[in-house]
């Protein structure tokens, strides 16, 4: 086992845009893990309808 482990994952999100309304996306966090306990989010990010990858900080996520 590891002492400090960085780990993804991601999950389908729904999101509010204004021009297009409510869409679904893939959300990519990054986590800090000592001893398997998740410690901190380092980053989080998403794929738009596009493809284009974005902060999750400039846009609305409703869970």
């Amino acid at each position: 086992m590891k002492i400090i482990e960085f780990k993804r994952q991601t999950k389908n999100k729904k999101y509010y845009s204004q021009k297009m309304g409510m869409l679904n996306a893939k959300v990519t966090s990054i986590k800090k893990y000592i001893l398997g306990i998740p410690v901190k989010t380092l980053h989080t990010y998403r794929e738009t309808y596009y493809g284009q990858i974005k902060n999750c900080e400039d846009c609305k996520l409703y869970a």
